[in-house]
């Protein structure tokens, strides 16, 4: 089945190149100019993934980001950010808010498309759905691709879904960053890019509810990230 993209952004002559570009590619691709447009898109039609730009003429790309996360209906939705603004913590606020990947501009088209490619595959359905990981009150459902605790689902994007099952299917072993990346097949790491530091700090504030515990995601200094598993892992029931 062809993957359905929308494309919000402003500036028509991208839209109409990109449109292209990726429908050559084997992608139905839709634009909206606006928020507003893009809004009422996605609330008529189902879309496999969505390509945001930031500054749009009737406000923040970030407003949007944030309201696909908190309806039930989009929270799952692959999205990513384009931006044209050069400050980091633009960024960074955007992945915190819940997009999954973001591209400034200028950007190479192929890039995109291996990006979103990327996002698509992490979003597809698990083969062999019955795949549980259980460690105490804790469950990665690999079939559902949800995590949950205490049997509360927990509101984990897709990319923070696939970066926990990356973690959990080794514990004890520290990750670096770079083995990370590799294992989730996306972009290559640059060495100023943070976004797996706000993916993992997301990722605590769901799945660890207790300040006094242990943490379950450990961060080692110097070199990346471990998941631990705790005593009652091994408990009856767990």
């Amino acid at each position: 089945m062809t993957a359905r993209l929308l494309l919000i952004d402003d500036d028509a002559r991208l839209t109409a190149m990109l449109g292209d570009y990726l429908r050559g590619a084997g992608l139905s691709v839709e634009a909206a100019a606006s928020l507003g447009e893009g809004r009422a898109r996605i609330a008529a039609q189902s879309f496999d993934a969505v390509v945001l730009d930031l500054m749009l003429p009737d406000g923040d790309g970030l407003d949007l980001c944030r309201e696909l996360r908190t309806d039930p209906r989009t929270r799952q939705l692959p999205l990513l950010m384009l931006t044209a603004r050069a400050e980091p913590l633009d960024r960074v606020l955007g992945l915190e808010l819940g997009a999954d990947d973001y591209l400034p501009k200028p950007f190479e088209p192929r890039e995109l498309l291996a990006r979103i490619k990327a996002l698509l595959r992490r979003a597809a359905p698990a083969s062999g759905g019955d795949d549980v990981l259980r460690f105490g009150r804790l469950e990665i459902d690999l079939g559902a691709r949800v995590a949950r605790l205490d049997d509360k689902a927990c509101d984990l994007t897709s990319h923070q879904f696939d970066l926990l099952v990356v973690l959990a299917q080794s514990p004890g072993r520290v990750l670096s960053r770079d083995q990370i990346m590799d294992s989730l097949k996306g972009h290559p790491l640059d060495a100023f890019d943070r976004s797996i530091d706000v993916h993992v700090s997301r990722i605590r504030a769901l799945i660890e509810d207790n300040p006094k515990q242990p943490r379950r995601v450990l961060t080692v200094r110097g070199a990346g990230y471990v998941f631990a598993k705790k005593q009652d892992d091994d408990a009856p029931g767990s």
